[in-house]
């Protein structure tokens, strides 16, 4: 395990600025997807996580630009559905863009993710309350295959074992756009997740 040690017994003077929180800003990228108007994200952390999204989502048809800590995404047009493993095996995030794509474009193919080696994390919930708002869904080839019916989502009730921040952020996105109300039952309430349920309202 690492570990900071650090040699006291002086004073703190100084100022120091804090980036925002990568945990905030991905699945604020992933909703981009959801609308065909433009997002603009401040205080978004350069890092590997957030440019992997980055190239994700422009991959999945957005437009993303950035200037200093500022970050602006426009989906005009979904250009595919499928994410595929070369651009979401870097990282777990990744899922929270099948609930967008299945919401705006009925359908979403997403490759099962990698990411960080804090040990296994299914998605079995994000995927049970996909079909709870009416999606099919089946594995295919290491890809999840979602599939919205011809109206589109509808709003159910979700009651989830265990909390989970992903599956609440990705069933958050998916809702948007299902008719009818959703509930959330046992959804986290990390601040990320309050900052995407912010965005989306």
């Amino acid at each position: 395990m690492d570990r900071l040690r650090i040699a006291g017994g002086r004073r703190l003077v100084g100022r120091v600025s804090i980036s925002g929180a990568k945990n905030a800003a991905l699945p604020l990228m992933a909703a981009s997807l959801l609308s065909e108007k433009p997002l603009v994200l401040e205080h978004v952390p350069d890092l590997a996580d957030i440019r992997s999204m980055g190239r994700l989502v422009e991959h999945l048809g957005a437009e993303c630009r950035r200037d200093g800590d500022r970050l602006s995404l426009h989906v005009a047009d979904l250009t595919t559905d499928h994410a595929p493993y070369d651009l979401v095996r870097r990282m777990r995030a990744s899922i929270l863009v099948l609930g967008p794509l299945l919401a705006r474009g009925r359908r979403a193919r997403v490759a099962l993710p990698g990411g960080c080696a804090i040990g296994p994390r299914p998605i079995d919930l994000h995927l049970k309350g996909l079909a709870a708002l009416g999606a099919e869904i089946e594995l295919d080839a290491g890809d999840v295959v979602a599939v919205a019916p011809a109206g589109g989502l509808s709003g159910a009730r979700i009651v989830f074992p265990k909390i989970s921040v992903g599956a609440t952020e990705n069933l958050l996105m998916a809702a948007v756009l299902a008719a009818g109300e959703t509930v959330i039952a046992n959804a986290a309430r990390e601040p990320e997740v309050v900052d995407l349920a912010r965005c989306l309202v």
